[in-house]
């Protein structure tokens, strides 16, 4: 399997959660946590781009970029166009990582996994993190179903922006 295809899949999610992030309708809603929801959309937003830019930036991409976990989970009232901006940020650094990756490494162990994860090879951990990536994505849309009252589509996630050159 090419990398690129796997840059398009995460590139087409995180222009998914910007769509997501401009549907609410303020700033404030984004941080809203209603009863039985445990993370409002910033810290969702927040946990996707930092988790991507770890990962994909910093281990594959060699960024340098930093990872404060703890933070992703206990910032608040952040701007959308903050949160807008650490997306953008993560596409920017995973097309560097995987658009120069070599297909070959694909093959070879993701070289730093969390807990449970070790001998993952680096296709199988870019699935994981898709998932991982995809599983927030929608705890997002509901989050501003929920908050807004409004379920307005935001046609996120075509089979056809993957046919797209993400680079």
């Amino acid at each position: 399997m090419d990398p690129e295809i796997f840059s398009r899949i995460f590139v087409r999610e995180l222009r998914s959660l910007i769509q997501e992030l401009h549907a609410y309708p303020d700033d404030e809603s984004v941080w809203a946590l209603p009863e039985g929801v445990s993370n409002s959309g910033g810290t969702l937003a927040l946990h996707m781009a930092g988790n991507l830019r770890h990962y994909l930036g910093a281990v594959l991409g060699r960024t340098g970029y930093v990872r404060d976990r703890t933070a992703e989970f206990h910032r608040r009232d952040l701007s959308r166009e903050t949160l807008v901006g650490e997306a953008r940020a993560a596409i920017d650094e995973i097309q560097a990582a995987l658009l120069d990756l070599d297909p070959a490494r694909l093959e070879e162990p993701f070289p730093e996994t969390p807990t449970g994860s070790q001998g993952l090879s680096v296709g199988a951990f870019l699935v994981h993190l898709a998932s991982h990536l995809s599983y927030h994505l929608g705890q997002l849309d509901y989050h501003r179903r929920i908050v807004t009252g409004a379920p307005g589509e935001i046609e996120a996630l075509s089979a056809a922006a993957l046919k797209e050159r993400s680079g």
